[in-house]
């Protein structure tokens, strides 16, 4: 069997090269790849920065953006061959802490838990993989590749599921709704907010042609691009998904009475400034902001985002996949062009 691996913290050491086939113990479900998406973790992890292989092991099969043709469903009810499944990346940990133990892995308090194609377990860049009954997710069958942005749709899932959470502690109604970044996520975005139902959607990136604003628009909402403190109004949210620490500075001084930000992105933009921090601090007391940080997603959020890609425009979606490559070329997939927003490796048709 083929598939993309690296031996976690040696930059240089990303192959593709042959593999065993999956053991029926990681999971009675095997299936065949179609895709696998590509994201900034993934380029992180063949540039050395982190990665962790499964124990007793040097390399880690890459890949935690799957996509998938059931090929052996085993014994597991609820599947059939030649259903389309993607695969949860989070694995609750052995202890198992109180979150975990109540099926909020993506809330793990100690840190000991595990992630498909990130750390202690193998991704799904390979010919075949195998999943547990419990963390395969069947997909619309008309989402096709589609269905390999599910995983990027959780993550904006959860996000939007913890504004609404914390909108509940006061009166609040949401008009206006910024999304900071317009790549895959905070197109995600976007699009999860108008299929939820946010009446004014603004999107805010550093592109001032092309695609990302072509698409912004496609959805109704509407695009910016410069400085958050150049937008002219208060958001009473705002989803952030650059990671940079002067946009996060901005989006804090920006923020409307009683707003909410959510942070997704994590970025290397530079630290945040004295003056910075003592702002956060004055406007979360006086204007009863929340600031909140939202990583990953469990199995609830998951489903909920199966059925906002399932209501979501198939020629819309479609136009977020600008570049597909085969396994063999997988270099040429970490590499970022300008007009690249979501790029995968296709392993097979659907």
């Amino acid at each position: 069997m083929k598939a993309i691996t690296v031996e976690p913290k040696k930059a240089g050491t990303a192959r593709y090269m042959d593999m065993p086939v999956p053991d029926p113990h990681d999971g009675s479900i095997l299936v065949e790849a179609i895709a696998v998406g590509v994201c900034g973790t993934d380029v992180e992890i063949t540039e050395g920065k982190y990665g962790w292989a499964p124990p007793g092991q040097n390399h880690l099969i890459l890949g935690h953006e799957s996509l998938g043709r059931v090929i052996d469903p085993g014994t597991a009810s609820g599947f059939k061959k030649g259903d389309l499944v993607v695969g949860i990346v989070r694995r609750p940990d052995p202890v198992p802490c109180p979150n975990c133990a109540v099926g909020e892995w993506d809330m793990c308090k100690n840190g000991l838990y595990t992630e498909r194609g990130i750390k202690e377990i193998h991704g799904y860049m390979s010919e075949r993989w195998r999943i547990e009954p419990e963390y395969a997710i069947k997909i619309d069958p008309s989402l096709g590749i589609l269905g390999v942005l599910l995983e990027p749709t959780t993550v904006v899932t959860k996000a939007l599921e913890q504004i609404g959470m914390i909108s509940r502690r006061s009166f609040w109604e949401p008009n206006r709704v910024l999304v900071t970044g317009a790549g895959p996520i905070g197109l995600l975005a976007a699009l999860s907010l108008k299929i939820w139902g946010v009446e004014e959607i603004h999107v805010l990136d550093r592109m001032e042609s092309g695609a990302k604003p072509d698409l912004v628009r496609e959805l109704g909402a509407v695009y910016h691009s410069g400085s958050v403190a150049d937008i002219g109004f208060e958001p009473d949210a705002i989803v952030e998904c650059t990671g940079v620490s002067q946009v996060i500075e901005a989006c804090i001084q920006q923020l409307g009475p009683n707003g909410i930000l959510c942070l997704t992105g994590v970025g290397h933009g530079g630290h945040m400034t004295r003056a910075g921090t003592a702002d956060m601090a004055a406007s979360a007391v006086l204007r009863n902001t929340v600031i909140v940080g939202s990583v990953n997603a469990n199995k609830r959020q998951w489903y909920r985002a199966g059925q906002t890609l399932a209501k979501a425009d198939r020629a819309w979606l479609a136009k977020l996949i600008t570049r597909r490559e085969k396994p063999e070329n997988f270099i040429k997939a970490l590499e970022r062009k300008p007009d690249d927003i979501k790029v995968v490796i296709q392993f097979s048709e659907v």
